[in-house]
């Protein structure tokens, strides 16, 4: 994510089983068949307890739920702008981890109007922005299991402590699904925690007229009764706060780069320009990059950009970012465009364990901006280090990037510290073993969740020498750290 300055400068329970009509807890001493079909062995006693509410981050325990893991979504949309109307039914596939006598989705404000689990009739009820189904019988740790949601509403945004307004906004033309760390649960039934990636297809019906955008592949659109119905399917696994949903009028470009395709949208509400000739450089960049981190991870390229005084960032959007207006208000800014692909590989591709790590995200994409821009003829890394090593504020040095606080998620520190710590490293441990230590973590932890420990781990094993000393004054020191100077 890429806040603007202003966005800087503001400093960026679960429903008792018992109480849905079963017990916490169940067994299965005779042979009999599961919710998913499968069969518990005759004699075997099992305790079927819900799955937790929340996955226990130390920043944002109640988000996602325990007991299950996602492999996709099947997300089927319809959205009428002029009543600001939602209908949906989700599809969830999943494997229990647990043995399962209820679970929750995270869904903000819609009402469900039915539940099944592998077919059949299953019970739920609400506890805030929590939903809690029971299914039929339990469910067996290792099986996988198919749940399906219909729903409808109007969407309301979320208010989270880190960075105010996310999810499903209303706009004058369509509507903007967006944010981070949550917006997802806004406008569908989801494990809302990256520690839990999945494959996503979406299927977004609005007005004839208007576009519909979300991640991955373009998979067509078709025309009945005066509605289109835009498909997208993303077939990487891909954290919930990555997924997107735009809708309105836009300049649509598309296109193939490298046999993967490539789709723009800037909003009609701005006139041909910066932002336009911004964005198409996105190819470029993301073949610089592709040459520092190695492979482009996804099977789409594109962006969009949006004017909406509400959101003053450019997120990370999986394969599709997606900018606020105001990047482009001076001219044409590769900038941003950098950062946010270099998100592709860290923060996308390589994604956060815990939200406490959010410096390995937009650190390294902060420092794939100086890398652009030295590339690009601007100054160099070393002169991006220079200049905030010796201006940067008494509150950046307080604020230690590696454990910044939930309600400094987004603060200049993560960022701007977070960047000179990994140039501190560079220096450290020279150019040779850096760079092969950026394409060694993007191949080792493509499509997977990862961790600072790991991080450093592979750092020290990559340059074959003990960095616990300048991890721990970059990274969770309160105090300006010494210049580094090659070891």
């Amino acid at each position: 994510m890429t806040l603007s300055r202003r966005a800087l400068g503001a400093g960026a329970g679960l429903l008792l089983a018992g109480t849905l009509g079963l017990t916490g807890c169940g067994s299965a001493d005779e042979a009999a068949p599961t919710a998913n079909g499968a069969t518990a062995s005759p004699g075997a006693s099992r305790q079927f307890t819900p799955g937790a509410a929340g996955v226990g981050d130390d920043y944002f325990p109640t988000y996602g739920n325990g007991g299950y893991d996602v492999s996709r979504y099947s997300v089927k949309v319809r959205y009428d702008p002029e009543r600001d109307r939602l209908t949906g039914t989700t599809t969830v596939q999943a494997a229990a981890t647990g043995d399962l006598s209820a679970f929750n989705l995270d869904l903000a404000g819609l009402t469900v109007r039915s539940v099944t689990v592998d077919g059949a009739p299953a019970k739920h009820g609400r506890k805030g922005d929590e939903l809690v189904v029971t299914p039929a019988r339990g469910l067996i740790a290792g099986n996988g299991f198919v749940t399906e949601v219909a729903y409808e509403g109007v969407p309301e945004p979320l208010r989270n402590e880190a960075l105010g307004v996310g999810g499903f906004l209303h706009t004058d033309d369509g509507a903007i699904a967006l944010g981070q760390p949550e917006s997802a649960s806004t406008w569908f039934p989801v494990n809302d925690h990256p520690s839990d990636k999945a494959a996503y297809d979406f299927e977004i019906t609005v007005p004839k007229g208007l576009t519909a955008v979300s991640n991955g592949v373009p998979a067509g659109k078709s025309t009945t009764g005066g509605w289109t119905t835009w498909k997208w399917t993303e077939r990487s696994p891909m954290a919930s706060y990555l997924s997107t949903l735009v809708i309105g009028k836009f300049r649509i470009t598309e296109g193939e780069h490298k046999g993967r395709p490539v789709f723009h949208a800037v909003t009609t509400g701005l006139p041909k320009g910066a932002a336009d000739r911004s964005i198409a450089g996105t190819v470029e960049v993301a073949d610089y990059l592709e040459s520092v981190f190695g492979p482009y991870p996804f099977g789409a390229y594109g962006g969009v950009v949006v004017a909406d005084p509400r959101i003053s960032y450019a997120l990370e959007t999986q394969s599709r970012p997606v900018y606020s207006a105001s990047f482009f208000a001076a001219g044409e800014n590769t900038g941003v465009v950098a950062h946010e692909l270099a998100h592709q590989w860290f923060g996308n591709s390589v994604s956060l364990a815990r939200w406490q790590d959010i410096w390995l995200n937009e650190g390294l994409a902060t420092y794939a901006e100086w890398l652009w821009a030295e590339h690009d003829g601007g100054r160099s890394a070393q002169q991006a280090f220079d200049v905030r090593y010796a201006g940067s504020s008494g509150q950046l040095w307080r604020t230690p990037p590696g454990r910044p606080g939930a309600t400094n998620l987004f603060s200049e520190s993560v960022y701007q510290r977070g960047a000179m710590t990994v140039h501190a490293l560079r220096v450290t441990v020279g150019d040779k073993a850096f760079f092969e230590l950026l394409k060694t973590w993007a191949a080792q932890k493509r499509d997977a969740n990862a961790s600072t420990d790991e991080f450093v781990a592979l750092a020290e094993r990559v340059a074959g020498k003990q960095l616990d000393d300048l991890f721990e004054a970059w990274l969770y020191g309160t105090q300006r750290p010494d210049r580094p100077g090659r070891g």
